[in-house]
C-alpha cells in the first residue's frame, strides 16, 4: 500500500459496476479500467497476490485514483474505451497492427454508390468489406465486381440539372453510365445489390456473368475484351480455393486468439465471411497476457470500437472473459445479436486452433522487434531518468531547435516524442517576433517563454511536458533555465551539445557523455535531429515564399492581388515558370500581355 489516503479511498469503494482511473505522483492518468465490482477489483492491485512484472510496475507508481459509477458493466465497458482513446494511459494495452491493409468502401447514402479501396474504415455509416490480405487484391476484387455489375469506376459528382455525356467506359460495355441517365435509379441499384452480395462472398453469381460475358465476347471476336473476363475468372477461382473444408458457407464469424511469453503477446484474429477466409490480422500488444481476461476484453473494446464490420459470432479460447458481457457490448454496437463463444470440438474449434497456431507463430517472428523497439524507446527512457537523475519518468518528451540564414528569417521548432516515440501531431513552429539580428540564445528564449506560458494559460493543445531537451551546450542551457524556474520548476531541463554529444543538465557541473551505441544516447539524437529537421523545413519554406513574393513583385504590372492570384493557382515559383502563356493568362487580372511580360521575366 502506498499510502494512507490510497487506504480510505478503498476501504470507502462501492460495490457497484464501474470504470476505474490510476494516477501517478504527477496526476497523470496511467491506467483506466472497469470492473464489475469496483471494490473487489481495485482492492486486487494491493493484495500481496502475484502480478505480472508490467501491473507491479503500474502499483508501484500510483500515487491516487478516482472512479466513475455506471448502470451496467456493460456501460463500463464504453466508457473505458473512451478514457482510453482520451489520455492514451502507458500501462494500458497498445495495439500494433502488422501493418495497413485495404478495405472496398461504399456509401449508400449516395444517390448511385460507388465502390472504392481504402485503408481505413470511419463511422461514417458507409458499408467495408476486408480487410484484404492472404493474396488476394483489393483491387483485384473491386475490378471483378465493377466489370460483373458495370458500376461506375469514378469519383463523378452527381448534377440533378446538368447532364453528362456517357464516357468510354459505357460504350465498352463496362458501365452502365447513370451520370448520362443511360440507366435507371432502380437498375443501377440492384446492380449494387449485387455486388454486395458478390463481397459478402456469393461468388457464384458474378462467375456465372463473367462466363456469359466472356463467351459473347468470344463469339463476336472481342479477343481482348473476353481475355479480361477471363483473367477476372481466374482471380474468382483463388478466392474459391480461400474456402475452408467443411464450413457452411453461412458461417460469418470472427476467431481471436492469443500468444505470450509473459511479457509480451501477440493476437490473431482470422475474419471468416460467409464460409470463407476473407482475412487474417496480426496485433502485439505489450502488456497482454495469456488468460488475462481483463486485457482480453480490452483488446476487443478497443478493436471493435471502431471496426463497424462486427460478425454475427466470435469465438475465443476460454480465459475466463465475461462472454455474456462483451455479448450484449458487441450487440448494442451491432444492432443485432453477437455471439460470443469458447467451442471444444468441430470445425469451430479447429478454426481456434489454427488461430492459436497463427498467433505462437506471429509472436515467434516478431519477437525481436518489439524487444528492439522497446529498447529503443519505452527502456531508454526509463533508463534516462536514471542516468540523468530527472525528477519524472520522461514520457513527454519536446525538443526545440533555432534555424535561420543570417538572422533572416528566424524560426523555432518544438517536436514532440510519447514513450520515445513521435507524436506528429503535437508538433509546433514559431516565428520569431521580438529579436533582432543573429542571437539563438534570445531565440531560444523567446521561443520557450511563448510555449511555457501557453502551458501556464491552460492551452490543451500544449500538455504538460515532462522533459525538455535544447540543442546546443552549456550556454544555451543558461539562458532559459530561469524561465523554467518561473514557469514550470517540476519540468525536467537538459541541453544535448552536437560536437561532443555531451548531456548538460541544470545542477550537474559536468557534462554526461554516454556511449556512442546507449539507446539513451540514440533517442536523444532522433529528437534532436527530428526538431533540427523540422526548424530547417519551416525556414527553408518561408525563404520560398519570400522569394517568391519578391520575384513577382519586381515585374512591372504585378501588384499584391495579381500576385496572390498567381500563388493560389500555381503554387510555387517553378509551376508559374513552367506554365504555358496562355495558363497564366487565364489567372485572374492577368491577361495575354501581362502573362507575356511574366514569362520572360521567370
Amino acid at each position: 500500500m502506498q499510502n494512507d489516503i490510497l487506504k480510505q479511498k478503498i476501504a470507502l469503494l462501492p460495490k457497484e459496476p464501474g470504470v476505474y482511473v490510476m494516477l501517478d505522483k504527477d496526476e497523470k492518468v496511467i491506467y483506466v479500467g472497469k470492473a464489475k465490482v469496483l471494490k473487489n477489483r481495485v482492492t486486487q492491485y494491493f493484495q500481496n497476490s502475484y502480478k505480472t512484472q508490467k501491473v507491479m510496475a503500474m502499483v508501484k507508481n500510483i500515487e491516487d485514483f478516482y472512479y466513475i459509477l455506471t448502470s451496467t458493466e456493460t456501460d463500463a465497458l464504453s466508457l473505458e474505451n473512451n478514457l482510453i482513446k482520451k489520455y492514451k494511459p502507458k500501462y494500458n494495452i497498445l495495439l500494433k497492427d502488422d501493418k495497413s491493409y485495404p478495405y472496398i468502401r461504399v456509401n449508400l447514402k449516395e444517390d448511385y454508390p460507388r465502390f472504392s479501396i481504402v485503408r481505413k474504415v470511419k463511422k461514417d455509416g458507409a458499408k467495408y468489406f476486408g480487410p484484404f490480405m492472404l493474396g488476394v487484391k483489393a483491387s483485384d476484387i473491386l475490378a471483378i465486381a465493377i466489370e460483373a455489375y458495370k458500376l461506375r469506376p469514378c469519383a463523378h459528382k452527381f448534377n440533378k440539372t446538368k447532364q453528362k455525356k456517357e464516357c468510354l467506359n459505357y460504350h465498352l460495355g463496362l458501365c452502365l453510365a447513370p451520370c448520362a441517365k443511360k440507366c435507371s435509379h432502380s437498375e443501377y441499384l440492384k446492380n449494387v445489390k449485387g455486388a454486395i452480395e458478390f463481397l459478402n462472398g456469393d461468388i457464384e453469381t458474378a462467375e456465372e456473368i463473367l462466363t456469359n460475358k466472356m463467351m459473347l465476347f468470344a463469339e463476336n471476336q472481342e479477343f481482348e475484351k473476353a481475355t479480361v473476363c477471363r483473367d477476372r475468372l481466374k482471380m474468382i477461382e483463388n478466392l474459391k480455393n480461400k474456402k475452408i473444408t467443411s464450413l457452411s458457407r453461412l458461417l460469418t464469424c470472427d476467431v481471436l486468439a492469443v500468444a505470450s511469453d509473459g511479457i509480451y503477446a501477440s493476437v490473431n484474429l482470422l475474419f471468416i465471411r460467409n464460409g470463407r477466409t476473407t482475412a487474417v490480422k496480426n496485433f502485439t500488444a505489450e502488456t497482454l497476457s495469456q488468460g488475462d481476461s481483463d486485457k482480453v476484453e480490452e483488446f476487443i473494446n478497443r478493436f471493435y470500437s471502431d471496426n463497424n464490420d462486427i460478425p454475427d459470432e466470435l469465438i475465443i479460447e476460454n480465459c475466463g472473459v465475461d462472454t455474456v458481457l462483451l455479448s450484449n457490448y458487441l450487440s448494442n454496437k451491432k444492432g443485432k445479436k453477437v455471439s460470443v463463444i469458447t467451442p471444444e470440438k468441430g470445425v469451430k474449434r479447429q478454426l481456434l486452433d489454427l488461430a492459436n497456431k497463427n498467433a505462437q507463430d506471429y509472436l515467434d517472428r516478431q519477437i525481436d522487434k518489439v524487444k528492439h523497439k522497446d529498447d529503443m524507446t519505452i527502456i531508454a527512457s526509463e533508463r534516462l531518468k536514471e542516468i540523468l537523475n530527472l525528477k519524472n519518468y520522461p514520457k513527454r518528451i519536446e525538443c526545440f531547435d533555432i534555424s535561420h540564414i543570417s538572422g533572416v528569417d528566424k524560426v523555432g521548432s518544438m517536436v514532440v516524442f510519447i514513450d520515445g516515440v513521435p507524436s506528429k501531431d503535437d508538433y509546433r513552429r514559431f516565428k520569431i517576433k521580438t529579436v533582432e539580428g543573429n542571437d539563438d540564445y534570445a531565440c531560444m528564449r523567446e521561443v520557450l517563454k511563448r510555449r511555457l506560458e501557453r502551458l501556464k494559460d491552460g492551452d490543451e493543445k500544449f500538455a504538460m511536458p515532462d522533459l525538455v531537451v535544447i540543442d546546443g551546450g552549456k550556454g544555451q542551457l543558461s539562458a532559459v533555465k530561469e524561465l523554467f524556474m518561473e514557469y514550470a520548476p517540476n519540468v525536467d531541463l537538459i541541453s544535448l551539445a552536437e560536437r561532443l554529444e555531451e548531456i548538460f543538465t541544470v545542477d550537474g557541473k559536468n557534462s554526461i557523455i554516454l556511449p556512442k551505441t546507449d539507446y539513451c544516447l540514440k533517442m536523444l539524437q532522433r529528437l534532436r535531429d527530428e526538431a533540427h529537421r523540422f526548424a530547417i523545413t519551416f525556414n527553408r519554406n518561408l525563404r520560398n515564399k519570400h522569394s517568391l513574393n519578391s520575384t513577382l513583385l519586381k515585374i512591372d504590372g504585378i501588384g499584391k492581388e495579381k500576385r496572390n492570384a498567381l500563388m493560389n493557382k500555381f503554387k510555387d515559383l517553378p509551376s508559374i515558370a513552367s506554365a504555358s502563356i496562355e495558363e497564366i493568362a487565364k489567372t485572374q487580372g492577368i491577361g495575354i500581355k501581362l502573362a507575356t511580360k511574366i514569362k520572360e521575366n521567370l
